[in-house]
């Protein structure tokens, strides 16, 4: 029994509390809403969408909603669980994937644990109930199953299985398949230069080769067909996504949200210099490819920090053994006075997790409001605001989520729907930009306007006689087109 409570099983245990408590977070996504919504009407009507059923603008537009299964299970998690389980599940979720990290990571359970929650902090900005977070976990799932098949080449013959599951959750199931062509690669480079057996190494890229070309032969065998196989490099390739589109940009290091991240970023550039032995081909790949990921979008810090990680703990657990000697190497006994301790550290951390729950939660209602127009969209509903109604993109979601079918959106975070000219439209209409920043009002008879108080727009439309405020707080500004 007293096993159990032994100091280092305690530090795991703590650690693992830790990184579910960082990761439980108020479901405030903008697409979450949008989510839920599909999700709800997927299992209502036993059908997927293939077109565009929410916005007046693009109604009936082509849609590749590659997001589908996780919608499925965002949706009946909050329909049986409320907030409360769906929150929940998504911390577990974001634990269970850096857990996974801790486990990749060589050495002694501090070095790897004090490592996976600096990877862990520098990857809260995208943390949340987002499909994304289903990516954050397959893809270290397979990182695990690529690293630990180097011992047992037949756990290779998993991924294609992992892939189908991937493909219907996310579209980031592209950076699975581009991990499994840099260890190819890699393992290539590593035979090139004789640093690895011949006859082992040929037999397990020949495995590695056949399951890469299975991964990505299983990647239609969804709803969507081949239409997968673009969609992740048109999203890439879209300039307005990039442009405005905040998670999509490069960190802003002056941010101190950012501050882990660039100190995890500027870790790395010293992994080879003091890394006692030579990093392999397919690490230095890896690496080169998440910073450079992680340096073009936000949303890919945390892919980044998979990777570096357990190189990082690998360096500093090398460097220990090369000192010989480390400060947790010392196994003490465990004395009674250790003992209380160690329980009373697990039952305080258990208390704390088991709080922050509880307040965030109970905060979820408070974080709707202040987060979404959830007054305007009151009184758009009271009132029976005339329609079509421009909205902000950000609440376009929400908006889907609370109006309809009653109303349909101007614009919502599915950015691939709407295209880059329509992003550029309404971003010239919103900022006044142009002598012709009228023609998006115009072009599809806006009646009503929901947008932020400061937005140019509201100010300009303010000015004009045939638009009047008909409702404003701290949130939002309703904006009517007087007859």
């Amino acid at each position: 029994m007293k096993a159990i409570f032994e100091t280092r099983r305690i530090f795991v245990a703590v650690f693992a509390i830790g990184i579910f408590a960082l990761g439980f977070r108020n479901a405030t996504d903008p697409d979450l809403w949008w989510h839920l919504r599909t999700g709800q009407l997927m299992l209502e009507t036993h059908q997927l969408f293939h077109a565009d059923p929410y916005s007046f603008t693009k109604f009936g537009q082509p849609w590749v909603n590659h997001e589908w299964l996780s919608q499925i299970v965002i949706y009946g998690l909050y329909r049986f669980t409320g907030w409360g389980g769906l929150i929940t599940a998504f911390a577990a979720l974001i634990a269970l994937a850096f857990f996974i990290v801790f486990l990749r990571s060589k050495g002694q359970p501090y070095v790897a644990g004090t490592m996976t929650v600096w990877g862990a902090i520098a990857s809260v900005p995208s943390f949340g109930v987002r499909p994304q977070m289903f990516t954050l976990l397959l893809a270290s799932l397979l990182l695990y199953v690529l690293e630990r098949s180097q011992q047992r080449v037949r756990l290779l013959w998993w991924i294609p299985a992992l892939m189908v599951f991937w493909v219907n959750l996310h579209a980031g199931y592209a950076l699975g398949i581009a991990f499994l062509l840099i260890f190819l690669l890699g393992d290539a480079l590593e035979l090139a230069l004789g640093h690895s057996q011949k006859r082992e190494a040929i037999v397990r890229m020949k495995t590695l080769a056949m399951v890469t070309a299975a991964a990505i032969a299983v990647v239609p065998l969804g709803p969507y067909g081949r239409a997968m196989y673009l969609y992740p490099f048109e999203t890439l390739n879209s300039r307005a996504m990039l442009a405005y589109i905040g998670e999509w940009q490069s960190p802003d290091f002056h941010q101190g949200k950012y501050l882990a991240a660039l100190c995890l970023l500027l870790a790395c550039l010293a992994i080879p210099a003091l890394s006692p032995g030579k990093l392999r081909a397919r690490e230095l790949l890896l690496l080169a490819f998440t910073v450079g990921v992680a340096l073009r979008s936000v949303r890919h810090i945390p892919i980044f920090a998979l990777v570096s990680l357990p190189l990082l703990s690998a360096v500093i657990q090398a460097r220990f053994d090369h000192m010989g000697s480390s400060p947790f190497d010392r196994r003490l006994p465990l004395t009674p006075t250790k003992l209380i301790l160690n329980v009373v550290l697990l039952i305080g951390f258990l208390g704390f997790a088991a709080a922050r729950v509880s307040s965030i939660v109970a905060q979820q209602g408070v974080t709707e409001t202040k987060e979404f127009p959830a007054g305007a969209v009151r009184f758009v509903k009271t009132a029976q605001a005339p329609a079509p109604l421009m909205n902000h993109y950000n609440w376009g979601g929400y908006f889907i989520w609370q109006l309809y079918p009653e109303y349909r959106v101007y614009i919502d975070g599915r950015a691939d729907v709407y295209g880059d000219s329509f992003l550029e439209e309404f971003a010239a209409t919103y900022y006044l930009r142009g002598s012709s920043w009228r023609s998006g009002l115009e072009r599809w008879g806006v009646r009503t306007v929901v947008l932020p108080p400061d937005a140019p727009l509201v100010t300009a439309l303010s000015s004009l006689p045939q638009w009047k405020v008909v409702f404003s707080d701290r949130q939002a500004t309703v904006l009517t087109r007087v007859p």
